[in-house]
């Protein structure tokens, strides 16, 4: 088999897939769509936090697929190590070499492994081991992370063997075996004998005054006397080199020869020895070459995993819900590259909130140049991207996405040079295959849609594709400033409008996307900020359709008011909510001081009675006579006893009936919620506060509602029906 299909199959097992799921890749998802979308960038970026070879390889890979099991399992498994992170529960640090070559010696029989391959070997299986103790009993709340370990257990034996020969600094034991503790022996009486021999020629040679400044040196690992050459005649020995100037010969002394040769002979023997120890070590574990294979595996798993996490957290992001339905519903939403150069800078971005669904699948985007049109759009590729592709998105936990089999993008100025393509030829060919791709599950990108030619022809001709594209079902999103494409939109039942919000009074965007009504492109708002002349400007508008110029200023007119509006009414729901927490504070200290008071009273209360009973028990007291007959205090005692009991029983009785009619009060004055008239654009509110939503979707329990510009998923219990 080749080498390529084998590393395939490889990361296919890395990541829980198999070879055919595994390359279940998107329709219309080509190096244009990555490019436009910027997928590449989030490939580099997850590169880069891998850390072997083969995690890397399958994060330059990377794409998104329509599996529906394959992106639930790599989205889970992403998000219990996140939590694992996060949390702070115990898990080991994911640091390793992988063992790839030296589980291919392990399959060829009489071969040795390396002092470094068993190190390796002995690092994987030790962070095995405490993987595999990390996750022990946490199946309920780590379910994919345990599921990943499958048949590999905590083995002991491979970490016994190994380090019963290899030291902890990878070197092998002077006891691994009988003759290597012999031949050490030997060695080291070999050299204590040379040092001996080399001292006394030292010293004899400085003596004589024979050596140079450096007295010796070591040469080919051997002590050498660094003689002046003048003397080197003089000297007994073995030349065995020179300086670079020539005036230092080194010599070894004739004494030191032999032994220095008889301990070359057993560094030889050690050598010999040592590959015999680990031929027959490497032999004593290749039993466990299944176990040590499952082991790369599952660690090459979770090195991309665990890049994918260090992703997830440099941009705050989580795992979304993954629908079966096709719907994209973003809360709080930013673009992930946008976020991560932003946030370097040190500049806020603004989040988006946005929903597709079946009710509402084409979106139109308009609104000033520079206002952040095309950044929505490309953010709601990349986020469908990579969650398709298994990555966790900076989203509300809230959101949700369904699965798309295509991805089509037209975005920015694409001209062919090798094909002699202009614009607008390359849009109409892209335009072209996109006709053919498009169905139901495809999910297209469009920016700036139908510009390139004459505006009022290529206007008519983008009316034509948007309706043909709508015909398929298709969803999308769309950026344009064509008017006809703007009113084509209102006309669609499932078709919708946007618009990127402009604050006309410092005339700077917000980069807010807003839904339900159509943008102003602000442009004569635009150039006169930028300094246009007003009489040129007035000139424009002349030439200008009356009408056109009345419905933009209309339309700007709207989003300036709609602006204040939203202004004034997250005012209001500010305040409201300041005011509601001003009185649950007052009713908090008045309940504390209410309790207080009630406590005081109690207190003494109990201490008049205590004084009463005191009283009463010393007239007893006082009457009774020792050694006389007290019949008559007796009965007094009983019959006082009997009162007091049935006092306090009448007590008991009375504090239940006030306790039950605070019950019955407290029922009655609670607003009743009358959750079985919440529909989808009822007005509720939460039950314990006054700010007023609508509700924009019903999941079983769950309702999505608008408080304003915010959304949220909140139960049905905790909300009350207002209309």
């Amino acid at each position: 088999m080749p080498v390529s299909n084998s590393s395939e199959i490889l990361f296919a097992m890395a990541t829980s897939e198999s070879p055919a799921t595994a390359t279940r890749g998107l329709e219309g998802f080509d190096p244009q769509t990555i490019e436009d979308l910027g997928f590449d960038e989030i490939r580099v970026l997850l590169e880069g936090h891998c850390s072997t070879d083969s995690a890397r390889r399958r994060a330059r890979g990377v794409e998104p697929t329509f599996h529906r099991p394959t992106v639930l399992s790599a989205l889970e498994s992403t998000d219990e190590l996140r939590r694992i992170r996060v949390e702070g529960y115990s898990f080991p640090t994911l640091t390793f070499e992988e063992i790839k070559g030296e589980i291919k010696l392990l399959e060829v029989s009489g071969s040795a492994l390396t002092e470094d391959g068993f190190m390796r070997v002995l690092q994987c299986t030790r962070l095995v081991n405490d993987i595999v103790g990390a996750l022990n009993g946490r199946d309920r709340i780590f379910p994919r992370l345990c599921s990943m370990l499958g048949s590999v257990e905590e083995n002991r034996e491979i970490v016994k063997e190994i380090e019963a020969v290899f030291d902890p600094k990878g070197g092998v034991r002077n006891h691994a075996s009988e003759a290597l503790g012999r031949i050490r022996i030997d060695m080291q009486t070999a050299r204590r004998q040379v040092n001996r021999l080399f001292d006394k020629a030292l010293r004899a040679c400085t003596k004589q005054g024979w050596l140079a400044d450096i007295q010796e040196g070591y040469l080919h690992e051997r002590r050498v006397l660094a003689v002046a050459s003048t003397h080197k005649r003089k000297v007994r020995g073995t030349a065995l080199g020179t300086s670079k100037t020539g005036s230092v010969t080194f010599i070894e002394p004739t004494d030191c020869h032999q032994v220095n040769h008889e301990l070359e002979m057993l560094k030889d023997d050690e050598r010999r020895e040592i590959v015999r120890i680990l031929r027959a070590l490497t032999q004593r574990i290749r039993k466990h070459t299944p176990l040590i294979k499952a082991q790369q595996r599952l660690l090459v798993k979770l090195d991309f995993i665990q890049a994918k996490v260090k992703l997830a957290l440099a941009m705050d992001a989580c795992r979304p819900n993954l629908v079966k339905e096709l719907r994209i519903e973003l809360l709080k939403a930013h673009h992930p590259l946008l976020l991560l150069s932003h946030r370097d800078k040190g500049d806020p971005v603004e989040p988006q909130n946005l929903t597709l669904h079946q009710g509402r699948r084409m979106l139109v985007i308009s609104g000033p140049n520079a206002g952040g049109k095309s950044i929505a759009l490309k953010m709601v590729g990349l986020l469908q991207a990579m969650v398709q592709s298994g990555l966790l998105v900076p989203v509300h936990p809230d959101s949700a996405f369904g699965l798309f089999k295509a991805i089509l993008t037209d975005i920015g100025d694409n001209q062919s040079i090798e094909n002699q393509l202009s614009t607008y030829s390359y849009r109409l060919n892209r335009m072209k295959g996109f006709l053919g791709t498009a169905g139901q599950n495809s999910l297209l990108l469009l920016d700036e849609f139908g510009t390139g030619s004459d505006p009022e022809l290529g206007g008519a001709l983008a009316e034509v594709f948007f309706e043909a594209l709508y015909a398929k079902g298709s969803f999308g999103v769309i950026t344009t400033h064509y008017a006809n494409i703007k009113t084509r939109a209102t006309q669609m039942p499932e078709a919708v409008n946007g618009s990127m919000l402009f604050d006309a009074d410092t005339l700077s965007p917000t980069y807010h996307l807003d839904l339900g009504q159509p943008g102003s492109s602000f442009t004569f708002e635009v150039a006169e900020m930028n300094g246009i002349d007003p009489s040129l400007i007035g000139r424009a508008k002349k030439k200008l359709d009356p009408k056109k110029v009345q419905l933009d200023g209309l339309i700007a007119s709207l989003q300036r008011e709609k602006a204040r509006h939203a202004k004034l009414t997250d005012r209001h729901l500010r305040a409201e909510h300041a005011a509601d927490e001003t009185r649950r504070e007052y009713e908090q200290k008045a309940a504390r001081l209410g309790e207080r008071e009630a406590s005081v009273q109690r207190m003494s209360s109990d201490q008049n009675s205590a004084m009463l009973r005191g009283k009463k028990l010393q007239q007893f007291i006082d009457r009774f006579k020792s050694g006389q007959a007290n019949k008559a205090l007796l009965e007094d005692i009983r019959k006082y006893l009997s009162v007091e009991a049935a006092k306090k029983a009448e007590r008991a009785e009375a504090a239940a009936r006030k306790k039950e009619a605070a019950d019955r009060k407290r029922k009655s004055t609670r607003p009743k919620q009358h959750i079985d008239r919440i529909a989808v654009g009822s007005t509720v509110r939460l039950k314990d506060g006054r700010q007023r939503g609508e509700v924009l979707d019903i999941k079983g329990k769950r309702a999505t509602v608008a408080f304003g510009e915010f959304k949220t998923r909140v139960e049905l219990a905790d909300l009350v029906w207002v209309r």
